[in-house]
């Protein structure tokens, strides 16, 4: 019997963030030993919901400093 291997996940521009941001809730241990998937609802929910706030707060900080000072 012949077994399929999974096709490799490409890498997204928000993992090492995730990675951050589950290290800050003490989640990182967890995600390494078992993966994503043994995340509860509520902690994924969570994660994303921090990555979202910071991807924010990079756009606002970047349009700040694009910003040109009035005369």
């Amino acid at each position: 019997m012949t077994y399929k291997t999974k096709p490799k996940k490409q890498a997204k521009p928000e993992d090492p963030l995730k990675l951050e941001i589950a290290e800050e809730l003490g989640l990182l241990e967890k995600v390494r030993q078992h993966g994503w998937s043994s995340l509860s609802a509520k902690e994924t929910g969570r994660i994303g919901g921090l990555v979202n706030r910071r991807k924010q707060q990079e756009k606002i900080k970047a349009a700040q400093q694009n910003r040109k000072p009035s005369q």
